[in-house]
């Protein structure tokens, strides 16, 4: 079946000097959250950013398909620890995106692991829904 997931956003004025307000989600989970371009562009905690969530999509969605491919392996994982790193270009856009991985299987060596990571990237939905990121990079480690 399929799902829908929605986001309503506010944005008043430029650019520039403008900015929004994510209003909210369909879980309400998100809450009110600020945008801008300040946001965006430079290092800044007091808002989000559009990278920040697709960074957090991504790690979530990564992850759940690593779990769900290492099971169908054999090997469910105790725990994956993952990280997705967007980097934003202003001009051109997002150009990176850096996932690292450390996960605790028993069962499987890190050849194995690495193979399964590797299959996650390639075919979680948020990696297709990103394949026009010119590099997006895998970091997979087995721990103990």
């Amino acid at each position: 079946m399929a799902t829908d997931r929605r986001a309503d956003v506010t944005w008043q004025g430029s650019l520039m000097e403008g900015s929004g307000t994510i209003r909210s989600t369909t879980s309400g989970k998100l809450g009110e959250q600020k945008v801008s371009w300040p946001n965006r562009s430079e290092d800044n905690p007091d808002a989000t950013s559009p990278e920040e969530l697709i960074a957090a999509a991504h790690a979530a969605c990564f992850s759940m398909a690593l779990s769900a491919g290492l099971a169908r392996g054999g090997n469910p994982p105790d725990e994956l620890n993952t990280s997705a790193t967007v980097t934003f270009q202003p001009g051109e856009g997002i150009t990176k995106i850096a996932l690292t991985v450390e996960g605790r299987v028993p069962g499987i060596d890190a050849a194995a692991f690495q193979e399964a990571a590797n299959g996650a990237k390639a075919n979680c939905p948020v990696s297709k829904a990103l394949a026009g990121v010119p590099e997006i990079t895998l970091d997979a480690r087995l721990s103990s």
